[in-house]
């Protein structure tokens, strides 16, 4: 209770952190509450325009997408990717803890289903196939969306579930720019953020960085674990689940972004974009380990650089456009204990390294008001190098196992959008892909038609045919690797209706309705072999389908009152169709396992002049964790409810304008796991101070 007392008697100064605007650039719904202008509160409140009519760019016709616009990743700076899809998207994200692997899955498929590219890049790990969504801070994210299946075709190749999208923008500064944020949470949370800016009619230029550490040693009930409790007889009279602390599983993570555009006002823009991360994080004891976390040490380290220049050709009627990026990633894992000599001893000492060089050329070329022309080649070369130093070789040596690997990766897209209508269009996608030397053909087909005029009423469908590659580990990891693995396929289409209405500064509501259907062939799956290891086989064939839906209404109340709610809701079962492979197999037939088959989220904003409270609400239905459905010994995890509360106030002086904020996460204090033993925090708190100096600005 002290704890809450502390919260709310700092709750008075809570804070809310946006990015800097230039005096080009007017105050979008993430910026301060507070106007710039004498430090009186801004009267006038926004309403997203919604036209009458409003014809759907030719380079969306048909695409079932999902925007995150600025507004939802900066609610919490704390936050990583993975916490703002959790709770602004219907797609299911897997957390194995606070500040621990984070992966993300379209439609009931898998974490390596889902293409992630970070300004053109796919930056999805070779080895694994997958992205960890909680090494990536929303603080550093601009431009965010999600590409529903057929829809991430034209990004990108390998997306049987879809595409996340990340990108970042030029910060529009007029001279120099610095904000400041300091967070201070629970269990010794601490997060600083910085950005310095700087800016005229031709550079702009911004540096961010991050930096978050935490003991993140929460309490918990552990309910694997039970206490007997005796009387003086020694006879049992009761049992009850102990609290336990989260041991073991302090991080420190450290992110530097470094932008710098030019803009020669001629149709030409050059950028550079290079991210660091450093990271340094324990690995929690899981809830069924009674191990003494004094005698032993599980811990992850990663390096990891991300670099892209960019060039960008703007003419009146064709675009083109170019870029070359470079990855490398460094990644240790290392596992200590004590065999009962008082001496740690290496258990294991897995590193890998990745070096990926990047190059994309495109252009775009649009003739009269009805065709839309669009090219695209993207090259990804990977170098991969995997080994486990500690593995004790047959004959009781130790040796170095693993794999040095490498793989080109080559992307040829060639899309034409066509609208003979005001109200048809109609979409034809043709991308070719080799990985290594094995080429496929991927096809998709779009097309939307506005039923109704009056309400922006407008019709969508799709159909395509996609693959996804092996990885690296799925081919080449030892042991175990199968380099006879097939592709995976998937034939997939869907239909959807989208709509939005609305009154200028009084209301707008808008929202979308798409149902998907999708069969999956040679779905990999790794399994044990008699030789005592696990290798990946083609075993399962998926059948995914389902509806998704989403809204968003906003109201101005009054002069100074803005309401805003935005929803989703997701009802994807995906269901295993294969063959059974043994008499006991008990899974065909069944809901894959850690997939949800329904998921809701709700976030709501009330605005008054300067001050905001925001509520964030989140769903996910059971999970079965074995691909039998069987409930029985941990066999299913339960549905939870997740609510976030935050209240915010800006303040605005001549030297500075100031934002103060105050979370709460995990309102009701819900007891709920994401994955099997691990677990996750109770109720929490989170303060915030930020400041935006004026520098010389009246």
């Amino acid at each position: 209770m002290k704890n809450l007392f502390l919260f709310f008697g700092l709750l008075s100064i809570v804070l809310s952190v946006e990015a800097q605007n230039s005096s080009k650039t007017p105050l979008s719904r993430q910026d301060l509450l507070i106007s710039h202008s004498g430090g009186q509160p801004d009267r006038n409140i926004a309403i997203r325009e919604i036209p009458i009519w409003g014809r759907q760019p030719m380079k969306e016709i048909g695409m079932q997408q999902t925007k995150l616009d600025s507004t939802v990743l900066r609610d919490n700076l704390a936050f990583s990717v993975a916490d703002v899809l959790t709770y602004n998207s219907s797609i299911f994200v897997k957390q194995y803890g606070r500040a621990t692997l984070s992966t993300v899955s379209f439609r009931g498929t898998g974490p390596s289903h889902t293409q992630v590219l970070w300004n053109g890049m796919r930056i999805n790990n070779p080895m694994l196939g997958m992205t960890d969504f909680s090494m990536i801070p929303a603080y550093f994210i601009d431009d965010a969306s999600l590409l529903h299946g057929t829809s991430s075709v034209g990004e990108t190749g390998g997306g049987l579930g879809g595409a996340v999208r990340l990108a970042t923008r030029p910060v529009q500064a007029d001279g120099w720019g610095v904000q400041y944020v300091q967070g201070i949470g629970m269990f010794k949370t601490f997060d600083e953020f910085l950005r310095l800016t700087w800016g005229n009619d031709h550079w702009q230029i911004s540096t961010r960085a991050v930096y978050q550490s935490s003991d993140n040693d929460y309490k918990y009930r552990n309910r694997d674990k039970k206490e007997l409790i005796y009387d003086d007889n020694h006879t049992i009279i009761g049992s009850y689940y102990p609290v336990e602390r989260n041991k073991s599983g302090a991080f420190a993570d450290l992110h530097l972004l470094q932008e710098v555009y030019y803009n020669t006002g001629r149709g030409d823009r050059l950028g550079l974009n290079a991210w660091y991360i450093r990271s340094n994080r324990e690995l929690a004891l899981l809830t069924t380990d009674y191990a003494d976390n004094r005698k032993f040490d599980n811990r992850q380290r990663e390096e990891t650089f991300r670099g892209v220049l960019s060039w960008d050709h703007l003419r009146k009627t064709w675009k083109m456009s170019a870029k070359a990026g470079y990855i490398h990633t460094w990644m240790a894992y290392d596992y200590e204990r004590d065999p009962g000599n008082g001496i740690m001893t290496s258990m294991t000492r897995s590193r890998s390294r990745v070096n990926t060089l990047f190059g994309d050329i495109s252009g775009e070329y649009v003739v009269g008001d009805h065709w839309f022309f669009n090219v695209d080649v993207a090259l990804h070369q990977h170098f991969v190098e995997s080994i486990d130093k500690n593995i004790i070789l047959q004959e009781g040596n130790r040796g170095v196992v693993g794999y040095d690997q490498g793989r080109v990766e080559l992307d040829g897209v060639l899309s034409a959008k066509w609208r003979p209508t005001d109200r048809m269009g109609l979409s034809l996608v043709v991308r070719e892909q080799m990985y290594g030397n094995r080429w496929v053909t991927v096809p998709a087909f779009f097309t939307d038609y506005v039923l109704s005029k009056r309400g922006n009423i407008v019709a969508k469908a799709s159909i395509s045919r996609n693959y996804r590659f092996p990885t690296l580990n799925d081919l080449y990891f030892l042991p175990g690797g199968n380099p006879d693995l097939k592709n995976e396929s998937g034939f997939q289409y869907e239909a959807g209706l989208s709509f939005s209405i609305g009154t200028p500064k009084s209301y707008a509501l808008s929202g979308s309705v798409s149902w998907y259907d999708q069969h999956i062939d040679d779905w990999i799956l790794w399994l044990p072999t008699t030789k005592g290891f696990f290798s990946p086989v083609n075993v399962k064939k998926v059948h995914a389908y389902g509806v998704e839906a989403q809204a968003n209404l906003e109201v101005a109340l009054s002069k100074d009152w803005r309401f805003e709610m935005n929803g989703t809701f997701s009802w994807s079962p995906s269901i295993n169709k294969g063959e059974p492979m043994s008499p006991a197999d008990r899974s065909v037939g069944k809901q894959l396992p850690y997939e949800p088959e329904y998921s809701a989220t709700t976030t709501g904003r009330l605005n008054y002049r300067s001050w905001g409270m925001l509520w964030q609400f989140c769903y996910y239905s059971e999970r079965y964790t074995m691909s039998s459905n069987d409930i029985s010994l941990a066999g299913q995890l339960p549905s939870y409810f997740m609510n976030n509360l935050t209240l915010e106030k800006g303040f605005s002086f001549r030297w500075a304008d100031l934002s103060l904020k105050g979370s709460i996460n995990n309102l009701f204090d819900e007891e709920y796991l994401s994955v099997l033993s691990r677990p996750m925090p109770g109720i929490n708190f989170e303060i915030f101070i930020g400041i935006i100096p004026k520098w010389g600005k009246k």
